[in-house]
């Protein structure tokens, strides 16, 4: 398998997951049952979806566009990412979104920075009350770009993709996570020790950002990765949902998503299993589901997806990632 393959793999693992969540995202468990059962494959969202109403099965949401702007902004800048540029395409692409009518706008953190930086404040400072999953969903594009066996470059690399809206210690040290199992898999890791390079390099990165109260992500990462529920799934999803929690704090849906990781990691269920579980949960599926299959994706690459629901993806967004993963893959 190929560098290329497991970069796929990671983009449009991030694209499908989120896309299987959209139908979902800020529903209640109780709420998705009545609605869809189980999500089984790619589903239409309903007139009262209360962030996505409407939109067609297989339509993508924020976490794959602020994947791509993020990876964009990398391959501008030669592998930096000027925060200052960051900010104003994001302000640039809620106006987008708000024009085109979608309630799929900025997260709380991410606005809450924006907000600060319009008003004058510096950069560094914008960041300082970010501890929600925003950073984490839109990081794989770093995790491509930079290779985790340079720690200090990768974290790094991680900081300056986090600081202008997650300059916390939850907010880097999530991203980190994620970033990492994406740069190991890539480097051909299997998915197990990726695991535990992501843990490690949440460790690492908390001596970054402004300290925040909250559960470390490390250690709620280690112990997330230790449920064990005999294949009992329905038990698993209860564990989830109910004790690590699935809204859009960091320390709870990026933990949810290594555990569900981990549980692919020992033969417990399938890739393609894990994100429809992830997408079935309840609360912020959509990136609950886009964090899972990119660390999925570049460690088991792209042909763990099916590839009819790979292509129906990329039709109903007019998505072409090849190019833009080619030129991450050249700053590695």
């Amino acid at each position: 398998m190929t560098l290329l393959d497991r970069a796929l793999g990671a983009f449009y693992g991030l694209a499908l997951g989120d896309a299987l969540g959209m139908p979902t995202q800020s529903l209640s468990r109780a709420e998705i049952k009545t609605r869809f059962g189980e999500i089984r494959d790619l589903q239409d969202a309903g007139p009262d979806q209360p962030i996505a109403a409407n939109m067609p099965k297989g339509s993508i949401t924020d976490d794959t566009e602020q994947a791509i702007l993020v990876g964009q902004l990398l391959i501008d800048g030669a592998g930096r990412i000027e925060a200052s540029m960051l900010a104003q395409r994001l302000i640039e692409w809620e106006a987008a979104m708000q024009a085109k009518g979608s309630q799929d706008l900025l997260g709380p953190s991410t606005k809450r920075a924006i907000e600060m930086i319009l008003a004058g404040r510096s950069t560094e400072e914008a960041g300082r009350y970010g501890t929600t999953n925003g950073a984490a969903m839109r990081i794989t594009p770093v995790g491509i770009a930079a290779d985790v066996a340079d720690p200090e470059r990768f974290i790094n690399a991680v900081v300056q993709a986090c600081q202008v809206t997650h300059n916390t210690t939850l907010g880097i040290s999530s991203a980190a996570a994620v970033a990492a199992v994406v740069s190991a898999g890539i480097n051909g890791m299997d998915l197990g020790e990726a695991l535990n390079l992501g843990q490690q390099m949440a460790l690492q990165a908390e001596g970054h950002g402004h300290w925040v109260a909250g559960g470390r992500i490390a250690s709620r990462i280690s112990w997330a990765r230790t449920l064990s529920v005999d294949n009992d799934r329905a038990m698993l999803a209860d564990l989830l949902y109910d004790v690590i929690g699935t809204s859009v704090a960091s320390q709870e849906s990026v933990v949810v998503s290594f555990a569900l990781a981990q549980q692919v990691a020992v033969g417990e269920m399938n890739a393609f299993e894990a994100l429809c579980m992830a997408a079935s949960l309840g609360g912020d599926t959509d990136t609950i589901a886009a964090i899972l299959g990119a660390m999925l994706g570049a460690c088991l690459g792209l042909e763990i997806w099916p590839a009819a629901m790979i292509e129906q993806v990329k039709a109903v967004n007019h998505l072409e990632l090849e190019p833009l993963v080619k030129g991450l893959l050249a700053l590695r």
